[in-house]
This record gives C-alpha cells, structure tokens and sequence, in this order.
C-alpha cells in the first residue's frame, strides 16, 4: 500500500483553495531544447513566485492547444540519472523525449518536478538502488531506508497550472495518484492519456512493481525486456 503522507496533504490543501492561487509567475522566456538526437523543439520556460514546497519546478509550455481542447500535461519528476545520463533502470529519459514530442504536437505543458527517485533525493536514491541490486523491490528498498514508497505531492504542480490558467487539462501519465490529487487539489483532469512502454533488461522488473504495487497503467503483457 502507499504510504498516507500525499493523501494527508491533498485533503488539507483541498480545504484551502486559496493555496493555488498563492503562487505566480516569476519569468517566462523563451528557449529553443533539444531532447535526445531526434526531438528539438521551441519553448517558454516558466518559473513561478510562492510555491508551495520552496523548489524550483519549471514549466515548459509547448505548441498551441486547439480552441475547445484542454491542453495536454505531464507531471514529470526530475531524474538526473535517467534524464542526463541516461540510465537503462528506469523509464524517465525515454518518457521524457516522448512527453516533449507528444505535447509540443498537441499544445500544452510539461512541468519539470524537482522530486528526484519519488521525492527522496539523488542520493537516497542511488542508496535504494545499492538495496535493489541485493534483491529489493523500488518500494521495499525506499521502506528499508526508512523513506517513504513515494514522498510526492503535487500541490505545486496545481498551483503552476493555476498560475498559467490552466484548471482543466489532459494528464499524460501512467501513474493514477497524480490525477487523484489534482482532482484533490481542485483542477478537472478531463482524461488519462497514458505514455508508451520503454523497457530494457534493466527496468522491466520495475515497471511490473509499479503496475502490482501502484496500479500504474501499464500493460503487464507488454513489459517484457527490451
């Protein structure tokens, strides 16, 4: 089961609906990025006032949502390992890539989370994965650290969405809990858009975990190593 920490904090910011619009806009500039050799787009970086949590998540807003359409959103956490360097252990650059992709032929932003392995820190993570390679699971590795399975809380990422206007949106993610408090926190996810499947040798024992421990959608019969 997950632990009840991001349950707790999405039913106390629910009765505070002044939280989301606590935060605004700090700077919005415009950057051309290249994700990968095949994906280089144009975007607007946003930074933002008065989070909720102090960190210094981005929004990278891409294309033009259609007229009538909610924009399409991705919550992505921060991954230096996967990311920047490209680790084979989880799914993150690849998604990544595909979000940038996905969003910027659609219209709509992807909000760069600085809540590394799950919200633990690059090096708690990197610990979980030493317990990992002994034969833990993700979630039974954060547990023997001490940590929780997964220390997120999206209450920032509903305040940036509100600072850009955005109260109803498309959510391109596996992961149900990110919907679950952002309708918490008082936004309209109008669909779950789910991502591809990117396995290797590396990740596929982690993506079933993730599926059997946390409901993500992802079809189990797809998730053999790649």
């Amino acid at each position: 089961m997950r632990e009840s920490r991001n349950a707790t904090a999405s039913s106390d910011t629910s009765s505070n609906p002044t939280d989301l619009s606590a935060a605004t806009v700090r700077t919005r500039v415009t950057v051309p990025l290249r994700f990968g050799d095949d994906c280089t787009v144009t975007a607007d970086l946003v930074t933002f006032h008065h989070l909720a949590d102090g960190q210094e998540h981005v929004a990278v807003i891409l294309g033009e949502p259609a007229t009538g359409r909610p924009p399409l959103v991705r919550l992505h956490s921060e991954c230096l390992t996967g990311d920047v360097f490209g680790s084979a252990r989880c799914d993150c650059g690849p998604q990544l890539c595909e979000a940038v992709e996905r969003i910027a032929n659609r219209g709509g932003v992807l909000l760069y989370l600085r809540q590394e392995g799950r919200g633990i820190g690059l090096y708690n993570k990197l610990d979980a994965y030493a317990l990992q390679d002994q034969g833990l699971d993700t979630y039974e590795a954060n547990a023997a650290l001490g940590l929780p399975e997964d220390a997120r809380d999206y209450t920032a990422a509903a305040q940036m969405l509100a600072a850009l206007g955005i109260f109803e949106l498309d959510l391109l993610s596996n992961n149900p809990d990110k919907a679950a408090q952002l309708r918490t926190l008082g936004l309209t996810v109008a669909h779950h858009v789910p991502t591809g499947v990117f396995t290797t040798v590396h990740n596929v024992h982690y993506l079933r975990t993730k599926v059997v421990h946390t409901q993500h959608t992802l079809p189990l019969t797809e998730l053999t190593a790649g």
